[in-house]
C-alpha cells in the first residue's frame, strides 16, 4: 500500500510539470486565456461567457506576474488534483500500484493532457465533476453525512466555475433515483447540503439577474454560431477517439459498475454516465462537454483491470501499458505543440492527417494545425506591430489616441503585452470587454485592429477626417492572421457624444436598471 501511495504522489507531480516540458517555447498564450486573464483585472460575481471562479485564480496569476507558468498553474494543479482522487477511490477499494499506474495514462496520453494545459474553464468542470462524484461514492462507503456536504460544497464552487457542472449533478440524481441509492433523499443532510450549495452560488445568481441573465444569450449566441453544426454521431464517436489510447479504462470501469457484483454498490455511476451521453447528444453538445464523467470510470476501470489480472492473464499487464504509452508516444503532437508551428503542420502533412477531426476548426474549414495551436501564436507580433503604429505618433496625439479592438482575444493580448510594448490600456465592446469600457470619452484619433473596415452604417467610424492603413499581420498558420492595423484621424465634435451614446446602449442590454 505504501509503494502504490507513493507512486500516486509521483505520478501526480510528473502529471503537473508534463506539458511544462513537452510544448515548444514558441508558442503563446491561448487567445481565450488573455480574456480570463483580463477578468482578473476586474473581478466580479460574474462575466458574458463564464462564472467568476476563473478570475479570482487569474487574480492571483496576475499578481504574481501573469508568466506562462503562473496562468498554466491552475489546470496543471487540478489535473494533479484529480488524479490524486481516482488514486484515493482505487487505494479504498485495495488496489495497488498497478491500477494507479493504469489510472495516470488517461492524463498522460490522452486529451487530458491538452486540457489541463490551457487557462480554461474546462479544467474546473473536469474537477467539480469528479469532486461530486468522489464525495457521492464516499458516502455510500462511508454512510457519512460529511460528504454530503462536500457533494453540496463542491456543487456550489462548481457552479461558480462552469455552468455545465448542472449537467452532472442531474445526472447523478437521475442515477442516484435508478439504484438503491435512492435512500439518500430521505436524508435530511443532504437538503442542508443543498442549501449550501445555493447560497454558495447566490452572488452569481444575484448577478445574473441584475444583468439579464446573459447566460442564456450567450447559450443561445453559442447554439446558433457553433452547436448547431455538430453532429451526434461525431459526438458520439468522439468519446472513444477523446481517450483512444486509454478508451479500454474507462469501458472497463463502465463495465465494472454496471456488472460486476463488487461493483453494484456504485452502479449510479453507470447509470449517470449514460444520462449526461443522451442529455449532451440531444443539445448537440461539444465532445468535451462529457470529459468530466470519464475520471471516475477511469480509476474503476483501473482497479478492476489489475483485479482481473492479478492471477490469471496477468501477461496482460504488459499490453495494457505497451499500447497507451507507445500510442499516446506516437499521437503527443496531436495532443500538445511538441514542434514550432510550421514542423507541426508539416508533420500533420507529412502523416496525411491534416484533413481530419481537429483540423476543422469553427468555420468548418480544415486547416493546417488545430485551432487550439492556431491560437496560440502570432499575439506578440500583432501587439509589436499595433505599439510601433501607436508610437508613431507625435506624443500630444497619442494621449488623445484610442485603441480599440474588434475581438475579445485581440484586446486581451494587446492588454497582456502593453506594458511591454507600450500601449495604453486596450478596449473592445466584445466580451466582457463591453463592461470595462469607459462611460465618458475624451479621443480625436482611434487605432482599430481588426480583419475589416467598419460597415458604413458603423456611424462611429464615420466621425474622422480621414482614416488609413497602416500595418496587418501575415502569418498564415495564426488563426488571425490578415489582421490590420487602421488609423483614423481627426474626429470631429460629435464622436464622444455619439461613442457615449453606443456604448451606453450596448451595456443597457446588459443591465435591469
Amino acid at each position: 500500500m505504501k509503494n502504490a501511495t507513493r507512486l500516486l504522489y509521483l505520478l501526480a507531480m510528473i502529471r503537473f510539470v508534463l506539458p511544462f516540458l513537452l510544448v515548444h517555447p514558441s508558442y503563446q498564450l491561448h487567445r481565450d486565456e488573455y480574456l480570463y486573464l483580463a477578468e482578473g483585472h476586474h473581478l466580479a460575481w460574474g462575466f458574458l461567457e463564464v462564472p467568476p471562479m476563473l478570475s479570482f485564480m487569474a487574480y492571483i496569476s496576475n499578481t504574481l506576474g501573469a508568466t506562462e507558468f503562473w496562468v498554466k498553474f491552475w489546470p496543471a494543479l487540478f489535473g494533479s488534483l484529480i488524479l490524486l482522487m481516482m488514486g484515493k477511490i482505487i487505494l479504498r477499494l485495495g488496489g495497488r500500484s498497478f491500477a494507479i499506474l493504469l489510472a495516470s495514462f488517461p492524463f498522460l496520453f490522452t486529451g487530458y493532457i491538452r486540457m489541463f494545459y490551457f487557462f480554461h474553464p474546462n479544467f474546473l468542470d473536469v474537477f467539480f465533476w469528479t469532486l461530486n462524484a468522489y464525495a457521492l461514492i464516499n458516502f455510500v462507503d462511508t454512510q457519512k453525512n460529511r460528504w454530503l456536504y462536500i457533494f453540496g460544497i463542491s456543487i456550489g464552487l462548481g457552479m461558480l466555475s462552469k455552468y455545465s457542472v448542472a449537467f452532472y449533478t442531474a445526472s447523478l440524481l437521475v442515477g442516484i433515483l435508478l439504484t438503491k441509492n435512492r435512500s439518500v433523499l430521505l436524508n435530511k443532510h443532504l437538503y442542508f447540503s443543498a442549501a449550501i450549495a445555493l447560497l454558495i452560488m447566490l452572488p452569481n445568481l444575484i448577478w445574473q439577474y441584475q444583468h439579464g441573465f446573459p447566460l442564456f444569450i450567450h447559450m443561445q449566441e453559442l447554439k446558433e454560431t457553433q452547436l448547431q453544426f455538430i453532429d451526434p454521431k461525431d459526438f458520439l464517436v468522439d468519446q472513444i477517439m477523446m481517450f483512444l489510447p486509454c478508451v479500454f479504462i474507462w469501458i472497463s470501469g463502465l463495465l465494472y459498475v454496471l456488472l460486476s457484483a463488487e461493483g453494484r454498490k456504485y452502479r449510479m455511476i453507470g447509470f449517470s454516465y449514460f444520462a449526461v451521453i443522451a442529455l449532451l447528444t440531444y443539445m448537440n453538445g461539444k465532445s468535451y462537454y462529457a470529459a468530466g464523467v470519464y475520471p471516475i470510470l477511469f480509476a474503476f476501470g483501473a482497479y478492476w483491470l489489475e483485479r482481473l489480472t492479478i492471477a490469471k492473464l496477468r501477461w496482460l499487464r504488459y499490453a495494457m501499458v505497451f499500447i497507451p504509452v507507445t500510442l499516446g508516444i506516437l499521437i503527443m503532437p496531436l495532443l500538445l505543440p511538441v514542434y514550432t508551428p510550421q514542423k507541426l503542420a508539416d508533420w500533420y502533412r507529412s502523416k496525411n492527417i491534416h484533413t481530419t477531426g481537429s483540423f476543422k476548426w469553427e468555420d468548418l474549414q480544415y486547416h493546417p494545425l488545430p485551432q487550439d495551436f492556431a491560437d496560440m501564436i502570432g499575439w506578440k507580433e500583432l501587439a509589436e506591430k499595433t505599439a510601433a503604429v501607436y508610437k508613431s505618433l507625435p506624443a500630444s496625439e497619442q494621449r488623445k489616441t484610442m485603441v480599440y479592438c474588434r475581438g475579445y482575444y485581440t484586446a486581451g493580448a494587446l492588454n497582456y503585452y502593453a506594458k511591454q510594448t507600450g500601449l495604453p490600456v486596450v478596449y473592445s465592446d466584445d466580451a466582457s470587454f463591453l463592461f470595462w469600457m469607459p462611460e465618458q470619452y475624451d479621443f480625436k484619433h482611434l487605432i482599430l485592429v481588426g480583419k475589416r473596415m467598419p460597415d458604413a452604417d458603423d456611424i462611429v467610424f464615420q466621425q474622422f477626417e480621414k482614416v488609413s492603413l497602416r500595418d496587418s499581420i501575415n502569418y498564415p498558420l495564426f488563426r488571425e492572421t490578415k489582421t490590420k492595423i487602421f488609423l483614423f484621424e481627426n474626429g470631429n465634435d460629435s464622436l464622444q457624444p455619439i461613442t457615449e451614446r453606443g456604448v451606453a446602449a450596448l451595456k443597457a442590454r446588459f443591465s435591469r436598471k
